[in-house]
């Protein structure tokens, strides 16, 4: 008998499986896929760290997530610093002012700030969408220009009807930095997320190719307590209705030179462009990783459906009402079962909310268990 059966070997399933494995309980990882790490899954191709899924740069604020993940990796200091191409001209993001520079010509922040709120929208009462918000934050060019278009293509949706929430995401500042997070820790594993993840994991007993649902019935029986980090609603066979996920597509290409766009990320907010960024995966290593060829990948939006993977769900307030009828759902009829992770809590995550997110969930159980014992 395991104290957990944790479903899911990505970052909540593996940073939980840790903490409960530390604390001396017996646990049993399984996952669906032929391989660990979830969507942070890198692959080493011709010296490069592939990223998968999409690029995952680590940040955070709090040193205990930082010394927790580098306990299990050498976090390699990368500074985010993508760019963005709209009609044949680059823009610094997030936006500071070497974006201020280039869409008006200003030098200093007075400028910046004087057109920024002549062109802002003035509201007498919250955002109550993304368009809103945006517009409230920035004003009409950036949001035009920067905003609006690669919003509609990365969610699939006019920005007025998605949540004002997404939009806090995009910091604004007025000094030449940019650095896009202003998180004190930020770096990638030097060895890659597989790596990170198969040391997360070590010495925790961990079976891949097993689909949970399918096998549920028998699964259950292993374990006091279940850790599941998937769709919500699939693990109730969506009985009522189906939560909005946005799926993606990667076009992976090799090109026969050494430096294809002289940047991680580049990001194409055009709608005449149909995919919303372009990552070349050696930038995320540094000039140290010389290689005479190099890897890109073409990221496209897509839309989910439930042969897809799902991305990232989508936090607009019908789907949040939804999400709180499961889970109520679940709180009543589940008692062994623990709901995390960005698809089971159904949250835009970053990777140390995830973790954040796990800590939480373990320290709970733990002290449901210590006062069950009556200590």
């Amino acid at each position: 008998m395991y104290d957990y059966l944790i479903v899911g070997a990505g970052l909540f399933g593996s940073t939980f499986a840790r903490i409960a494995t530390d604390k001396g309980d017996k646990c049993l990882v399984i996952e669906k896929e032929n391989h660990v790490a979830g969507n942070c899954y890198t692959e080493e191709r011709d010296g490069i760290h592939i990223h998968t899924y999409g690029p995952h740069i680590f940040h955070c604020n709090k040193p205990e997530i930082w010394s927790f993940v580098n306990r299990f990796a050498d976090f390699k200091p990368f500074i985010n610093s993508p760019i963005a191409i709209n009609n044949d001209k680059a823009y610094s993001l997030p936006f500071n002012m070497y974006t201020f520079y280039q869409m008006w010509g200003v030098t200093t922040p007075h400028q910046a700030e004087q057109i920024i709120n002549q062109q802002k929208l003035i509201l007498h009462r919250e955002p109550k969408n993304l368009e809103e918000q945006a517009l409230c934050l920035v004003g009409k060019d950036i949001y035009e220009l920067l905003i609006k278009g690669y919003t509609k293509k990365q969610w699939g949706k006019d920005p007025s009807e998605l949540p004002a929430s997404i939009i806090k995401r995009l910091p604004l500042r007025f000094t030449w930095n940019n650095n896009y997070y202003n998180s004190q820790y930020q770096g990638i594993p030097a060895n890659g997320y597989t790596s990170f993840f198969e040391n997360l994991l070590e010495n925790i007993e961990l079976k891949k190719n097993v689909d949970y649902l399918r096998e549920r019935k028998a699964l259950d029986k292993l374990a006091k307590n279940i850790i599941y980090t998937g769709k919500i609603d699939e693990f109730f066979d969506y009985r009522f209705g189906t939560l909005e996920y946005r799926g993606l597509k990667f076009e992976h290409e090799v090109i026969n030179r050494a430096n294809y766009q002289g940047n991680a990320v580049v990001n194409y907010p055009n709608l005449n462009v149909s995919y919303t960024r372009v990552i070349e995966h050696k930038h995320f290593q540094g000039d140290k990783k010389i290689s005479p060829i190099t890897h890109i990948s073409r990221e496209y939006p897509d839309n989910w459906d439930k042969s897809k993977i799902a991305y990232y769900p989508i936090e607009t307030q019908e789907n949040r009402t939804l999400w709180r009828k499961y889970f109520q759902f679940a709180t009543e009829t589940e008692p062994k079962v623990i709901f995390g992770g960005r698809l089971a809590e159904f949250r835009y995550y970053d990777m140390h909310q995830v973790i954040a997110s796990a800590f939480t969930a373990y320290t709970k159980t733990y002290e449901s268990k210590l006062f069950a014992m009556g200590k």
